[in-house]
Formats: structure tokens, C-alpha cells, sequence
């Protein structure tokens, strides 16, 4: 009760001369906002007979809900999927930047790695809320070990793994507890993957499938296991073929559980999915589409070499390959052949082709910018599949992803060229362009 009260004395704040993205449309409607929520407005006027407390005038600009970036591996020089000894800043720093980008949550990706790796970075991570310092964790991001071999993309082979007779054991013996994970990526071909899943999913963690040679068959009884995303759709999986589309079968499958879509990530970077894919995909199933940005710790720095996990990256201009020689995973070094071999590095990863594409360098506004011109759809769509669709896959929808009544008020200012002018999250002011107005 003192929660109410101490909300219900809260300013009340009235966003103006705006359009809200709220139920699938733009509508010229004020945002009201109080206690870090929006605000139904005819239960403040006939119920507490209030006005608002201030108002701001938002220049004829578009509101939306926060971004939520499901996938990402790092960015501004930081490494997820590096054992480092302060994880916490390197999580801070990205949770800040990202915000000029109009990201108010995240869910902090970890590529595959040693189980070292894993042990030393979960417990450094928690779930967390956003705000002036940065924007919020929704949980970790496991993408791997446990995928295919001929799909593992920019995935080290070293440390690829196989469910054994103990699946579900081997995956705690892995990953360490998963108190804060929220999405496993994981190939469904492999041996007792259902068992895992079934898991997986009892536990409140979302289980996507990716890197993977699954027929369509398999793919679905994914689903009909508990899987419910698919990571970076097209990328790293069997290309579609009319006699057995593979994953990308699930879009349009009839064999789903009653009442169950599925969900598909898609990199929109213009380098990842050629935009007649995009077009395919968005309009076989747009429901389910989830922008991501699948960033790597170069988002933000510009050509030359850095780090994905285990991997050195190349970066080229807007693509980022796999280098010629991966890590140690001992050191996070570059190391020569006889050294990884020391290592126990079989000798084939030392020789890794260069057009190998490992993650993306555009941040979600770019990506947001790019899918609307290249499928031709509407603002609100564009919008949606990174703010709503996010949310409804983790379940989070009743009060992330909407501007509905009650929800969390975290919510990005646009100008109608989808470019951000200012980010808002729990009615708070994070981050602002520096010509922006409000």
C-alpha cells in the first residue's frame, strides 16, 4: 500500500504534440507518465481530479517503446565472452552507449566457449534494471556450445559440445547455474537436444534454434518440445529448399502447437540477409519477426582487428570476418599455430577462411532504418519488431514493448526519419541528441 501511495504523490508527467505507437498505429495522443509508468489519463482527471505536474512538448516527434536487443555480443571495444575480471564494467559501458541508439533493455550474448568461461562471467552478471546508467539486463544470451559443427559460423570448433547420456547435466556443467540466463541457442539434430529443451523451458528460459542442420521435421518437434525463436534466420542454417525448407520452414509450418508461434531473430545490417530475404520473411510471418543486431565488441570503433569470444575479428569497412588465426583460450591472445596446437586447438581452426561473417557492426536504430526501407513496410511494423515482438517472445509484453497503460515507461523519441532524439526509461530522461528539444 505505502508502494501505491508514494506513486499515486509521484509528478505526473504529460508528453505533448507527439505520436504514440500504441496498438499497432500512430496516434496523435499525449503520453502521460508517473512513478516510472504510463499513465491512463481519464483515471487521473475523474478519479483523482489531477493535472499534470509538467509538460513537455515533443515537437510533432514519434513515441515509441524502448528497443530491446535480444542479441548482442558486445560492442565499444567490450567482449562479452571474455573472462575478464571486472565483467560489470564492461556490461555498464555497453548498457550506456547503447542508449543514443534508443535500447532500453538487453540481453547480453555470449558466444561459445570453454565452460572456464562461462563459470567466470554468469555470476558477474545480473539481471538489472535500466536508467540513467545505462539500460537494463534481461538476462544472458547462451548462443552455443551445443550446435552443429558444419553451422558453426563464427563459432570456435574447439569448444563446440554434444549433449552426452546426462543432457541436461552436461548443460549445468557447461553453463554453471542459469539463475540469469534468458535465451540458449542450440542446434535441435543434436542427440537428446528435446530432453534439454524440455528443461530449458520449464525453467522460464526461452530456447531458440540456430546454427543448425535441422530438417524441418526435427525443427518442429522443436517446437512442439518448447522451442520458440529462431537465431538470426538464413544465417547459419541449411539454405531453403522447396523439398525440405529446413528452419525456415517453421514460418509457415501447420504443425505447431495450437495457439503457438514461433519467433525469428533477423540482422537487418544490410550485410547479413539480402533485403528480397527480408521481404520473404517478413511477409510469410510478420508477427513473429525480432530485429537484432547480433553486435560485436567493434560496434562503435571502426576497421582493424578485435575479439569475439575465443575468435580475432576483422572489420571491413560494414562487414566483420573471422581472422585468419583464432584466440588462445587460454590468454585471449593471438597466437601462432604451434601454440594453439600446445593448446590442444585442433590443427583446421588454425587456418579459418576470411569471409567467414562473425556478428554485426550496425547498432538497432540503423538496423530499425534498414529493414523499413528494404521490405517496404510500415513505420509501426518497423518499430514493432524491435520493441514489441522482443518483448512478447520473453514474455515481458504487459510491460516492456508497449505504451500501453501500466507499462513501463520506457520509450524512445524519433524524428520521422527514425532517427533517435532522445531516450526515456522509466519516465526518466538517459539520454538526449544534443540539438533535440525536449
Amino acid at each position: 500500500m505505502r508502494g501505491r501511495e508514494g506513486a499515486a504523490r509521484a509528478p505526473v508527467l504529460q508528453f505533448t504534440n507527439c505520436r504514440i505507437l500504441r496498438g499497432g498505429a500512430l496516434l496523435r495522443e499525449d503520453l502521460w507518465v508517473r512513478g516510472g509508468r504510463i499513465l491512463d489519463p481519464e483515471k487521473l482527471f475523474f478519479e483523482e481530479r489531477r493535472v499534470a505536474d509538467e509538460q513537455r512538448d515533443c515537437g510533432g516527434r514519434i513515441l515509441a517503446p524502448g528497443f530491446i536487443d535480444v542479441q548482442i555480443n558486445g560492442g565499444f571495444g567490450v567482449d562479452f565472452s571474455q573472462a575478464t575480471e571486472d565483467v560489470a564494467s564492461g556490461i555498464a559501458l555497453v548498457a550506456r552507449r547503447i542508449l543514443s541508439h534508443g535500447v532500453t533493455s538487453f540481453c547480453p550474448t555470449l558466444v561459445t566457449s570453454p565452460p572456464e568461461v562461462y563459470h567466470k562471467v554468469l555470476p558477474q552478471i545480473p539481471v538489472t534494471s535500466g536508467g540513467p546508467h545505462g539500460a537494463g539486463v534481461l538476462g544472458l544470451h547462451l548462443e552455443g556450445p551445443f550446435i552443429s559443427r558444419e553451422k558453426r559460423g563464427a563459432h570456435p570448433e574447439a569448444h563446440l559440445r554434444c549433449f552426452e547420456a546426462n543432457a541436461f547435466h552436461d548443460v549445468l556443467a557447461t553453463y554453471g547455474p542459469l539463475d540469469n540466463v534468458r535465451i540458449v541457442t542450440l542446434a535441435p539434430e543434436l542427440g537428446r537436444s528435446h530432453e534439454v529443451i524440455r528443461e530449458l523451458t520449464a525453467r522460464g528460459i526461452c530456447v531458440s534454434l540456430g546454427h543448425s542442420v535441422a530438417d524441418l521435421r526435427a525443427a518442429e518437434a522443436a517446437v512442439q518440445s518448447g522451442a520458440t525463436f529462431i537465431t538470426h534466420l538464413f544465417n547459419a542454417m541449411l539454405p531453403f529448399h522447396h523439398r525440405d525448407p529446413g528452419i525456415v520452414g517453421l514460418l509457415t509450418s501447420d504443425q505447431l502447437p495450437p495457439g503457438r508461434g514461433i519467433f525469428y531473430g533477423m540482422i537487418a545490417d544490410g550485410i547479413h540477409t539480402n533485403p528480397a530475404a527480408l521481404r520473404i520473411a517478413h511477409r510469410a510471418h510478420p508477427q513473429g519477426l525480432v530485429l537484432v543486431t547480433d553486435a560485436i565488441p567493434a560496434l562503435g570503433l571502426g576497421n582493424g582487428h578485435h575479439t569475439l569470444g575465443q575468435q580475432e575479428v576483422e572489420v571491413d569497412g560494414l562487414t566483420a570476418y573471422v581472422a585468419e588465426q583464432p584466440l588462445c583460450p587460454l590468454g585471449g591472445r593471438r597466437e601462432p599455430k604451434c601454440a594453439l596446437l600446445a593448446h590442444g586447438t585442433p590443427p583446421g581452426l588454425c587456418s579459418q577462411g576470411t569471409t567467414t561473417l562473425c556478428g554485426s557492426i550496425a547498432p538497432m536504430d540503423v538496423c530499425i532504418r534498414h529493414f523499413l526501407q528494404a521490405t517496404g513496410c510500415s513505420v509501426e511494423s518497423a518499430l514493432e519488431a524491435a520493441s514489441l515482438h522482443p518483448a512478447q517472445l520473453l514474455g515481458l509484453e504487459k510491460c516492456k514493448g508497449t505504451l500501453d497503460f501500466g507499462a513501463d515507461a520506457d520509450f524512445v523519441v524519433l524524428d520521422d526519419s527514425l532517427h533517435v532524439r532522445a531516450t526515456y526509461i522509466s519516465g526518466e530522461l538517459v539520454w538526449q541528441a544534443e540539438e533535440a528539444g525536449q
